[in-house]
């Protein structure tokens, strides 16, 4: 299963990386902007999502309506996405059509209209309060705030109501044009195109509209991560929901093989033990997983659980045990080879999908990180023992590390219930 891409650069500084798959008649495109989350300062939590939402409200030469119709009449897939490093706008096209999906995409990214700005804003706003409204996502951004204080990384991908609701048009502007250059802009490409031709078009694409210039993006590494601490929103919910971990490895650690072998053991499948020991064993909880974030300087890695106040204690104490049994390097040489099988089976599935394909592309060049070949991941998964994941567990997870963020009715009940796993973060926090 050879991944054959090919890569260059327009002359207005944008990295184009393509892949062809002749097997299929649908091109996924997508371009991909170095520009999340963390970019932002305090006084601008939230833009860069905010300005994802606003590519779509209309462009130079589309209206809103216009760039809905054009999809829909292809049959195409349009969406987009922001995370704490980038934001994305993708598609996917019947083959025939890529040209007109350029033609739309580009004019959306380099010249929105920044257009019906107050309508869009409040959409923003309902979906904050939608997510202020959904606790076992709002706890995940507890969580991140637990592990990374006041740094950028700390803050909701979201933004602010109080961000949102005051941020003008200006700013959004000049935060895009500041953002949007084409030394920041990777495009990417997986289907039934060939690379040349694909790049042929996208020049006629931008003969309309053109990047502003400008180079590649030099973000501050997070030089230390502050120490764990502890969050806590009172709700009334049914169930407490709880994360528990600490900060992990960047995308270019060479140890994140063995980190996504201790993901797929302690709770990233239906067989890993804290499914198994949590759920199916003890019903004690409907929703447990692991987690495993990679950036480009760092990372996080935990347990997410939701569960009823009676159930709260024995089940963290599992995962506590849980974790101490890995580190302590009690990991079976089955589970392990099952983990291993479970990756690879895993990355075999998702290359049926020309949109992974592409996100595979695109995500590798706008993180600069190494693009490896399956049968370079496979054997790198197959070289991972057991001694590199426990000790990997142990540097990662232990005790002293956690930081724990909550959601429910009561604190001093979660505070009970959690007082096991690190002591000194409670003490800190009182």
């Amino acid at each position: 299963m050879v991944q054959k891409y090919v890569f260059s650069e327009l002359d207005t500084g944008e990295r184009v990386i393509s892949e062809r798959v002749p097997s299929v008649r649908s091109v996924a495109i997508g371009f991909w902007i170095g520009a999340g989350s963390r970019d932002e300062t305090d006084a601008k939590a939230g833009v860069s999502h905010f300005i994802e939402h606003m590519l779509f409200k209309g462009s130079q030469h589309y209206t809103a309506q216009q760039i809905a119709e054009i999809f829909d009449g292809l049959g195409g897939e349009l969406n987009a996405a922001t995370s704490r490093e980038h934001t994305m706008v993708y598609a996917r096209v019947p083959d025939d059509h890529v040209q007109t999906a350029l033609n739309v995409m580009t004019d959306m990214v380099f010249s929105p209209a920044f257009a019906d700005l107050d309508s869009e804003r409040e959409v923003v706003l309902e979906e904050i309060a939608m997510y202020e409204d959904t606790p076992q996502e709002l706890v995940h951004d507890l969580f991140s705030e637990a592990v990374f204080g006041r740094h950028a990384l700390g803050r909701p991908v979201i933004g602010t109501a109080d961000v949102i609701s005051t941020v003008t048009r200006r700013v959004l502007s000049s935060y895009h044009r500041q953002m949007y250059a084409g030394g920041n802009v990777v495009i990417a490409a997986a289907g039934n195109v060939e690379h040349n031709r694909f790049v042929r078009m996208l020049n006629r694409a931008q003969l309309q509209q053109r990047p502003p210039a400008g180079g590649p993006r030099v973000r501050r590494p997070l030089v230390k991560a502050p120490p764990p601490s502890f969050r806590f929103a009172k709700k009334d919910t049914e169930q407490y929901h709880v994360c528990i971990g600490a900060p992990g490895i960047s995308r270019s650690d060479r140890r994140r093989f063995a980190a996504s072998l201790l993901d797929a053991i302690l709770g990233g499948s239906a067989s890993s033990r804290l499914f198994q020991e949590i759920r199916e064993k003890r019903g004690m909880a409907y929703a447990v997983y692991s987690f495993a974030s990679q950036y480009t300087d760092t990372g996080l890695v935990g347990v997410y659980l939701g569960t009823r106040e009676e159930n709260l204690a024995p089940c963290l104490e599992i995962a506590r045990d849980q974790l101490g049994e890995i580190a302590a390097g009690r990991i079976k040489r089955e589970e392990l080879a099952r983990a291993k099988e479970n990756l690879k089976g895993r990355i075999m599935l998702s290359m049926e999908s020309t949109s992974n394909r592409m996100t595979r592309l695109g995500k590798s060049l706008i993180t600069d990180t190494e693009l490896l070949s399956f049968e370079r991941i496979i054997a790198e998964l197959d070289a991972v023992d057991t001694e590199e994941v426990a000790e990997l567990a142990g540097l990662l997870l232990a005790p002293e590390k956690l930081s724990i963020s909550g959601i429910g009715p009561s604190e001093r009940a979660f505070r009970a219930a959690v007082r096991r796993l690190n002591p000194a973060v409670l003490a800190r926090a009182a």
